[in-house]
């Protein structure tokens, strides 16, 4: 365990969102009652998505840098603890639970799949073993912020597919749920594929490459779209990008390819581009400019994408905002945290629930990747005692009591094996539309183990009943 490690890894500059009230009232109100009936057991919380919606056939692991440092980071001001007890929830809970919060620590394990790894339905992302009162009150921020940046990823990872090697930038912050969720969503889409984003903040934070043009209205503030441009490469001169498309895209272009000096490149942002950059092609080929990349924007998503580059469109480059930042086809995971396992005077008991089309398999799992010939066959989600030597455990530790065991891993490395993983991922399972699903077994042991908790139960119910009519 790194104990020089600080308790955050970013810099000063990191966005504040450790706040320990960035949680539902509930996880409050049942520590508060925890608390007060001495329950202080041990619990393990898995996080799993439970199905993956049609349009997804494949999810991206993303968000757990900023998991660690939330539960490193976790506690509760003065101000925090005062703002709580004057809400009438708690008018009836001992002071000691107070005094309790204001001494508040996370001090549990966790373990979890690396960012940039591949997952599927009901496979564990996060495993948090702790008191169980700091395990609940975690709950709303770690699903939140896997949820999301996982959303992100997932949707980055087949944008950048749709590309064939043409590089995707991230211009997603101005469409996306907040401020926050715009710099979140820039690392995400980061660590699922794309080269750059526009966003500043997330720049800084996350060591991620900086990429921006220049708006409609910079050229609309001069007096002619000739002077706008040689403003701008004048100020620029290696990495300006005109945008060309103000008024009339082909005039743009014919001004944008008789300049005196070299263009870097060239943006349409909206159109029917396949055609548009066709025309804008050659044009710059006519005058000489081989090397002017084009760079198109303007509400694309990977089918658009895909379908422009099936038909040969000479794009070089493609700008993704809106859909990106709110992964628009799919904007929510049926994300869930649950208790699978608590341990209690040295007994270690097994849980899940009944209710219908919300059963869960109990006890700590462990998720196993088969590999054949290179690519990836099956996984196996398996009781966390098994031993499978031929596959890949996917559920490493990651922290231990409350202390991150490694600093983070740069964006561009989680990038990288994102980009591994899905060059292991067979071909039929990356398709944007029809895609079989990914074969994900159970193993006996844990088939069992949901069978004995089941029958335990059932059968101590109808016991309970039996009694109630005596």
């Amino acid at each position: 365990m790194l104990d020089s490690l600080p308790r955050s890894t970013h810099t000063g500059l990191e966005m504040n969102t450790d706040r320990a009230l960035l949680v539902d009232l509930y996880e409050l109100t049942m520590a508060a009652a925890y608390f007060e009936h001495r329950i202080d057991c041990c619990a393990t919380f898995e996080l799993f998505v439970r199905h993956l919606p049609p349009e997804r056939s494949y999810l991206v692991a993303s968000g757990l840098d900023s998991a660690l440092t939330f539960l490193q980071n976790l506690h509760f001001t003065a101000e925090d603890v005062d703002f709580l007890r004057r809400q009438p929830a708690f008018h009836t809970v001992s002071p000691e639970f107070f005094d309790y919060l204001r001494q508040f620590r996370f001090h549990g394990d966790v373990s979890a799949v690396e960012e940039g790894t591949l997952i599927f339905a009901d496979e564990p992302l996060l495993q948090v073993t702790a008191p169980v009162l700091e395990a609940q009150i975690v709950e709303t921020y770690l699903l939140s912020v896997i949820h999301y940046e996982t959303l992100v990823a997932s949707k980055a990872a087949r944008v950048v597919r749709s590309a064939k090697g043409r590089s995707v930038l991230e211009f997603g912050t101005r469409r996306a749920h907040g401020p926050e969720a715009g710099v979140r969503a820039a690392r995400a889409a980061c660590v699922g594929g794309c080269a750059a984003t526009s966003n500043v903040l997330a720049g800084v934070l996350y060591d991620l490459p900086l990429a921006g043009t220049a708006a409609h209205s910079w050229t609309q503030v001069f007096p002619s779209e000739r002077r706008s441009f040689e403003a701008l490469l004048e100020t620029f001169p290696d990495t300006a990008i005109l945008l060309v498309d103000t008024y009339d895209p082909l005039a743009g272009t014919e001004i944008a390819a008789t300049l005196k000096s070299p263009v870097p490149g060239v943006r349409l942002d909206s159109g029917e581009l396949l055609e548009k950059s066709r025309s804008v092609r050659e044009i710059l080929d006519r005058h000489g400019r081989h090397a002017t990349r084009i760079v198109a924007s303007g509400d694309l998503n990977e089918y658009k994408i895909e379908e422009l580059v099936a038909r040969g469109a000479p794009i070089d480059s493609f700008g993704v905002g809106t859909d990106l930042a709110t992964s628009r086809d799919v904007p929510a995971l049926s994300v869930v945290y649950k208790l699978v396992e608590t341990v209690d005077c040295g007994v270690t008991t097994p849980k899940t629930k009944f209710s219908e089309e919300k059963v869960y398999w109990p006890g700590r799992k462990q998720v196993f990747r088969f590999s054949e010939g290179g690519q990836y066959h099956h996984d196996l989600l398996a009781c966390a005692q098994e031993e499978y030597p031929q596959a890949s455990p996917l559920l490493k530790p990651v922290m231990t009591a409350g202390r991150r065991l490694a600093a983070a891993p740069a964006v561009k490395e989680i990038r990288e094996r994102t980009l591994e993983n899905l060059a292991h991922l067979p071909e039929v399972f990356q398709a944007l539309r029809g895609t079989p699903a990914y074969p994900v077994h159970k193993s006996d042991c844990l088939n069992q183990l949901l069978e004995d908790v089941r029958a335990q139960h059932f059968g101590a119910l109808k016991a309970s009943r039996q009694q109630g009519g005596d």
